[in-house]
């Protein structure tokens, strides 16, 4: 992640942002999304670890995100620790395009 992190009001404008042009998200959901765009975490444990959220709770909106929503594509799971990484694919894609910033 190379670009200096975002700051807690552009990180919540993405979330809304995404939450509007996908009702159907979670806020957790969203974030996660909004949370790739930005370039502040593009893995379960990251995420976690950056918003104070139990990790199983990061992993489970990630697992919905890749397969019921399907605009994430899973990377890699390190099977001991769980750590997942994760990148758009073209639906997600799509959806992030309509973000600015």
């Amino acid at each position: 992640m190379s670009e200096p992190p975002a700051d807690a009001e552009t990180f919540l404008a993405a979330t809304d942002s995404v939450t509007a042009l996908q009702p159907g998200l979670t806020t957790l959901e969203a974030g996660i999304l909004a949370g790739l765009h930005l370039r502040l975490a593009d893995d379960s444990r990251s995420f976690a670890r950056v918003f104070g959220i139990e990790h199983a709770l990061v992993l489970r909106a990630v697992e919905t995100l890749a397969s019921d929503a399907g605009l994430l594509t899973l990377t890699e799971r390190n099977a001991r620790t769980q750590r997942t990484r994760y990148a758009l694919n073209a639906a997600g894609d799509a959806v992030l395009a309509h973000l600015h910033g």
